[in-house]
């Protein structure tokens, strides 16, 4: 092998730029993969993303990656420590089954965003679809604008923050997801209720809103949770399951 075919292979194998008009979503993602990459380029930049699916999902590693412009389906599932930011909006199921790490969308997101998530922080500066949240298992989702019908639908672990207004049958059948919306709530789900905010949930709610970087005022949001009658099968709520 010529030194000079040895430096071009070299600078394709370690380029930290990918321009999805060139090139694959799989040549991005198996790059993202590697860990003798990822070890050595701390941040990826990815153009031209024209909503593809699947945009740097199953990364274990601490780093970050910036996508420039809009991407499809399940854009970051899977994610563990890296830090995904998304300068545009996103299709169904951003931050799908998220383990740790953190995703920001500066635009919207569509349905079942951070659905099954276990853990890290999805924060989106827009509006959110229908199910946002749905079966979340320990992540914090922080949503700027309003979030859809069915939202936090089985939400078993962490807390789900809406600065806007929140849809119809929020936090039906959950668990112990806490919900803080600010705006109104179309109607609540089967076992959700409002409940009393004390001074530990409006520090909590501090916190989570000076992470994802919005500028509100804990006082004004209310907390919804579970109202915990059909953790347990009974004859009485039949119709309610």
């Amino acid at each position: 092998m010529s030194i000079a075919f040895a430096e071009q292979v070299t600078a394709t194998l370690f380029k930290d730029h990918y321009d999805l008009n060139v090139d694959t979503i799989r040549e991005l993602n198996q790059a993202l993969h590697n860990p003798d990459l990822t070890s050595s380029i701390e941040h990826w930049t990815v153009s031209h993303p024209a909503g593809q699916h699947n945009i740097a999902v199953g990364i274990n590693a601490p780093v970050k990656v910036t996508i420039d412009g809009h991407a499809g389906y399940y854009c970051a599932g899977m994610n563990q420590q890296a830090h995904v930011v998304v300068n545009g909006n996103v299709g169904v199921g951003v931050a799908e089954n998220m383990m740790s790490g953190s995703v920001y969308v500066k635009g919207n997101a569509s349905q079942a965003a951070g659905a099954t998530a276990h853990g890290g922080l999805l924060v989106i500066e827009g509006d959110a679809g229908a199910r946002c949240g749905i079966s979340m298992k320990g992540v914090d989702i922080v949503v700027g604008g309003n979030i859809g019908h069915m939202s936090c639908f089985m939400g078993q672990a962490g807390r789900l923050v809406v600065c806007g207004d929140a849809g119809d049958a929020l936090g039906d059948s959950l668990y112990e997801t806490r919900i803080y919306v600010k705006g109104t709530v179309k109607s609540l789900g089967s076992d959700c209720i409002e409940k009393l905010m004390r001074q530990e949930h409006l520090d909590e709610l501090k916190e989570l809103l000076e992470q994802a970087g919005f500028d509100a005022d804990p006082s004004q949001f209310k907390r919804y949770g579970s109202a915990r009658q059909l953790y347990n099968f009974k004859v009485d709520n039949a119709a309610a399951y």
